[in-house]
């Protein structure tokens, strides 16, 4: 397994994702078991609210990358989630317990840093694979991107 941290330009606590169970040219499968202590956990409900699933699939989507970046050798870099289009979740919370997988597939990357992934979360103990939440999230990972915030500053 790959040690999620290597591959997501975050700092504790904002890494949500436990570890990168598998990836290649084209997907990544990432983990993240939702405790008590898991960040945005909701006592009163139990667990993490479904709205945070944006999150898991866009940190999947940045440990891709950073994966595809340290393949070629180069330094993992940050990235930015522009939207998310059909947000779907089957559920209100994912509740304590859960052990999630966060499915992630390149669907179009453009030479200019923009890019787009079909996302799906499952739940492991689910034996219909029935997704609990499933979106098309695009991002965009400039290739300087101190420049590029230094620039939006300014406009």
């Amino acid at each position: 397994m790959i040690n999620i941290h290597t591959l997501v330009p975050h700092a504790d606590p904002m890494v949500l994702l436990d570890r990168v169970i598998t990836v290649d040219e084209e997907s990544l499968n990432a983990e993240v078991t939702i405790t008590p202590n898991s960040m945005f956990f909701d006592e009163q409900e139990q667990g993490v609210g479904a709205w945070v699933g944006i999150e898991y699939m866009a940190q999947a989507i940045a440990a891709y990358a950073g994966y595809q970046a340290l393949s070629k050798g180069e330094a993992v870099r940050i990235g930015f989630l522009l939207g998310a289009r059909r947000y779907v979740a089957t559920c209100s919370h994912f509740l304590s317990g859960s052990v999630l997988q966060v499915y992630v597939r390149r669907v179009l990357q453009n030479q200019n840093g923009l890019g787009a992934f079909d996302c799906q979360i499952l739940d492991v103990s689910d034996v219909s694979n029935t997704p609990l939440a499933t979106a098309t999230v695009t991002v965009f990972q400039p290739e300087q991107a101190d420049q590029f915030l230094q620039n939006s500053n300014h406009e």
